[in-house]
């Protein structure tokens, strides 16, 4: 039972992380000046380049989480 929902935990942790990777990286990747900032003229927001090694980091940690609890629920 505890591992089903660490499983489910890390899984919905990971899809989080790779979305929030997509969103405020991914997308403004084309965009981003010297100083590694993006800013969208329509929302004002200012997206950081560093962003993308942190979120994507976070996500390939619990996707290997993730993996290793479901070997662990196979066996």
């Amino acid at each position: 039972m505890i591992r089903k929902l660490a499983f489910a935990i890390s899984l919905g942790l990971s899809a989080f992380f790779f979305y929030a990777y997509y969103t405020l990286y991914f997308k403004w990747r084309h965009c981003f000046n010297e100083l590694g900032r993006c800013f969208d003229n329509d929302s004002g927001d200012v997206y950081l380049e560093q962003s993308g090694l942190v979120w994507l980091s976070l996500a390939v940690l619990t996707s290997c989480i993730s993996l290793y609890q479901l070997w662990h629920l196979t066996r």
